[in-house]
């Protein structure tokens, strides 16, 4: 049995390259080009990895409180920069919110599905919160994958189940999406396109991840991850408006 060589550092920062080819792609409207999509579908493999290592980070963490602060405070820092990014033209308008505030709304569903005992009010709150993330980036989806990471633990096979549910789901939105605004066989070769991130980050989770974290340097892991987000969107967007 081949030992598995990618610790979950190493992963998230492959994770980060991803999302920057797609912010990059999405930011100077690459979309339609080879080059484009590529970089759009790729980036795609960034938020199903996040999600399940929010999962696992919430059960490793020393302070669960802590956890749920940081991902609160980043979510704000990161707005601006978000909404400075993505808006299609002008300076700034309101684009919903963050990816970091989508996984504050994820971290509270891991907590609910967790803490709360009662299955009725259990099962109500998690609604709640998914429908709570229908203004942010990656909506329902990533509270959706959440919820199966929750499911799947640690057992190799829930993990596997889970990952090829979330591929195939996110394949099938983006290609209803696309219904009646490409002909069928370009949406259904966009839509297969798409699935190419979440496959890829199923495969590197699931058959290369060895369960361990980087042994030098986990504090500056640990915050590079929290602000990579808005320095590099802050960044695109300086380069957006510059473009003007």
């Amino acid at each position: 049995m081949r030992e598995k060589s990618l610790n979950r550092d190493v992963i998230k920062y492959i994770a980060m390259f991803m999302m920057l080819l797609n912010h990059v792609a999405h930011v100077f409207s690459l979309s339609g080009t080879f080059l484009g999509e590529l970089f759009t579908d790729l980036g795609y493999f960034t938020a199903p990895v996040m999600c399940y290592f929010l999962v696992e980070g919430y059960h490793c963490t020393h302070s669960k409180m802590q956890y749920g602060i940081r991902l609160a405070v980043f979510a704000l820092i990161s707005e601006i920069p978000f909404c400075l990014a993505f808006t299609p033209s002008g300076v700034i308008s309101f684009q919903g919110m963050n990816m970091i505030f989508t996984l504050l709304l994820c971290f509270l569903i891991v907590l609910a599905m967790d803490q709360i005992a009662n299955p009725l009010l259990r099962e109500l709150t998690v609604f709640a919160l998914i429908a709570a993330s229908v203004c942010s980036d990656w909506a329902v989806l990533a509270p959706v994958f959440t919820v199966l990471f929750v499911w799947a633990g640690q057992e190799k096979n829930r993990v596997r189940t889970a990952y090829v549910i979330v591929t195939l789901a996110f394949g099938l939105t983006n290609f209803s999406s696309g219904i009646g605004y490409y002909p069928l066989q370009r949406n259904l070769l966009l839509s297969l396109g798409t699935m190419i991130g979440p496959a890829l980050a199923g495969f590197v989770v699931v058959e290369l991840y060895n369960g361990m974290r980087i042994k030098k340097g986990r504090a500056f892991s640990q915050w590079f991850f929290y602000l990579f987000y808005p320095l590099h969107l802050f960044a695109l967007s300086l380069l957006r408006i510059y473009c003007l």
